[in-house]
């Protein structure tokens, strides 16, 4: 009509009511938090990078990176923290913005000793390199595999590995094993998410508990292993069967009523419209998951039966949580009766005597804090009571947020509990129950924190304040031991001398396990760690650390040699540990660069490599090794490393 305004772009940016008024874009102020969440992101990522370039890694000491990571590293985690609160409860950002910050904190934290180290981390990585090298080898099961037996009676990480190896044609797992921390845990944060929004509608709390997840789980697992390729799929199942379960009537949040409710009871809660059942494609790709995890780790399948028979306790659940549950527990029973047979035969005794004393079990991973280096025992302190102060919240949480009750969230916090009191693992088995609780008790604590109050200013400040808490425990629990898990080019080149000396069926001798590339042809060397003999050995050796050598090599047949080789990490395991005492590398290097027999194969400054014969023939007799092949006495136990 004549009489009808023209709408250009100016004028269709507001509206005019009926009432008169004009609506505005939001003004500068009210634009200011979204600004800088989204400033506060690329900022703090920058500071990060930037603080590698000044990091000295020959200055670490009994606490790790700890002592070398400088300020403006701290001040970009601070940041980070920072802007996430802030974006939290902006809620004019959309999501993916939350999902970077994870993203960030994932890299900030996992990815920065991949950045800064020139070799692969942790001496288990190690070792699964090895296991994937050596069955593409044989193509299938190791023979000879000794201690490393387990491994093929549980192989599907290698066999996923080795087909990935095939695939690209890369030559070794040992290419891309340095960013499986990173890797992993970016691929929860998909599952775990999907597990938070099949009991809240909240973002606040469901990407809060994210975040929380990742600020608390200092176990340290996350690396190149088939625990943290299980606990992914474990997450993954878990997550599935959640949103499976029956809808319920979704309590009101305190504070607010978004529609469709803020926070929903087990089922599909944000939205999946389940009834209470599966779908025909849904249950057999949980299923294939669930034979994934059986046949790749001993562990996390008890731990998914046991996760799933506490979801089946409400009666309302049986008809979603049967299928998985009565699946997982026939695949892991035909597993272990048929391919996992010869390992649960040789630990039968072992097994039942941890069912007759469970509570060793649960106090087992207190032991041995009195012979760790003094940091290390608070290190030790430090976990324990972040670990304590996640299970005390998650308990208030239940008390203080009766809407939590109505989730299979409690039900799953409480699920490794029988496993627990079932095993030691080890000594591991508490630190493995924290760890899968963790998705649950996360979420509470989210619940618990995270929650709208009428001044949100004061609630932003406080969970400011217990994130950077939170995540403080996490850096002492993740890297305060990296004096032992970091290894120096010296350190490889070293064991490369080894094995190119080493004819077949030599043994290979260490002090401690930390050792790059030690089971490299793991099947043509029989493998001995001094730290890991019978206890008479142990303290012969602290005694007489040449008659604990040959007590711990008494088994080697007459003429066979063997490799000692001494390095700046085994000295770091024994003082950060107290797994022996922290001399004994250096006590062992003094020793037998004085005796006759001991010939150096290698030597740099941070490791050395003797021959020897244990048993010799009888023309085989020790003879003195000539003045120009002694070794100098050579002392490992020193900060940092490199010559």
């Amino acid at each position: 009509m004549a009489g009808d305004p023209v709408v250009t772009p100016l004028s269709a940016s507001r509206t005019r009511p009926s009432d008169g008024t004009t609506h505005r874009r939001p003004g500068w102020t009210a634009r200011l938090p979204a600004l800088t969440a989204r400033a506060l992101l690329p900022v703090s990522l920058l500071l990060w990078l930037l603080s590698l370039h000044s990091v000295d890694l020959d200055r670490m000491g009994d606490l790790g990176l700890l002592q070398v990571l400088p300020v403006l590293y701290w001040v970009a985690v601070g940041m980070l923290t920072a802007g996430f609160v802030l974006a939290l409860r902006t809620r004019s950002l959309r999501q993916w913005w939350l999902a970077a910050y994870v993203l960030a904190l994932i890299a900030v934290v996992h990815a920065t000793p991949t950045l800064l180290y020139a070799n692969l981390r942790y001496s288990w990585a190690w070792k699964h390199v090895a296991v994937i090298d050596a069955m593409l080898r044989h193509g299938g099961p190791v023979p000879h595999a000794g201690l490393l037996d387990p491994y093929n009676q549980w192989p599907g990480f290698f066999v996923v590995n080795g087909l990935l190896l095939r695939v690209t044609g890369l030559h070794s797992a040992l290419g891309y094993a340095s960013w499986g921390p990173p890797l992993f845990n970016a691929l929860l944060i998909a599952p775990l998410l999907l597990l938070y929004r099949a009991v809240s509608s909240d973002r606040t709390v469901v990407w809060g508990a994210v975040w929380v997840y990742f600020s608390c789980s200092w176990v340290g697992q996350d690396y190149f292993s088939p625990q943290a390729f299980a606990l992914v799929l474990y997450v993954v199942v878990i997550a599935s069967v959640v949103r499976r379960l029956p809808d319920r009537a979704a309590p009101r949040a305190p504070g607010r009523a978004p529609p469709g409710g803020a926070h929903r009871s087990a089922g599909p809660g944000a939205g999946s419209g389940a009834t209470g059942g599966w779908g025909p494609l849904r249950l057999p790709m949980v299923l294939v998951l669930e034979a994934a995890i059986v046949c790749s780790h001993q562990l996390t399948p008890l731990m998914l039966i046991s996760s799933l028979a506490v979801l089946a306790v409400p009666r309302r659940n049986r008809r979603v949580v049967l299928p998985p549950l009565l699946a997982a527990v026939v695949m892991t029973a035909v597993w272990d009766a048929t391919v996992a047979r010869p390992y649960l035969a040789a630990n039968l005794g072992q097994f039942v005597r941890a069912l007759t004393t469970p509570d060793s079990n649960i106090t087992s991973g207190f032991a041995n804090l009195g012979t760790a280096s003094a940091d290390q025992a608070m290190v030790d302190w430090i976990d324990r009571g972040l670990s304590a102060a996640v299970v005390l919240l998650a308990v208030i949480a239940v008390v203080r947020r009766p809407w939590v009750r109505r989730t299979p969230m409690p039900w799953l916090a409480l699920a490794p509990v029988p496993l627990l009191a079932a095993n030691s693992y080890g000594g591991e088995m508490l630190f493995r129950a924290y760890l899968f609780a963790l998705p649950a008790t996360a979420f509470l604590l989210a619940a618990l924190v995270l929650r709208p109050t009428p001044r949100p200013r004061l609630r932003s400040a406080c969970a400011l304040v217990l994130l950077l808490a939170l995540l403080g425990g996490l850096f002492f629990g993740y890297d305060s031991k990296e004096r032992m898990n970091r290894y120096t080019d010296a350190e490889v080149t070293a064991t490369q001398q080894l094995f190119a000396a080493a004819p077949p069926y030599s043994v290979v001798v260490s002090v401690t396990g930390s050792v790059p590339g030690i089971y490299e042809h793991f099947e043509d060397h029989p493998q001995v760690r001094l730290a890991e003999t019978s206890e008479p050995t142990r303290k012969l050796l602290t005694q007489d650390p040449l008659g604990g050598l040959e007590a711990a090599l008494g088994f080697t047949h007459p003429g066979v040699p063997a490799y000692l080789v001494l390095s700046r990490a085994q000295a770091a395991e024994t003082s950060l540990t107290g797994v022996l005492p922290a001399d004994t590398v250096d006590r062992l290097s003094d020793v037998v660069a004085r005796t006759p027999g001991f010939e150096l194969v290698y030597q740099n400054g941070d490791a050395a490599v003797y021959r020897f014969v244990p048993n010799p023939l009888p023309g085989q007799e020790t003879s003195p090794v000539p003045p120009a092949v002694q070794a100098p006495a050579q002392s490992f136990l020193r900060p940092g490393g490199g010559p």
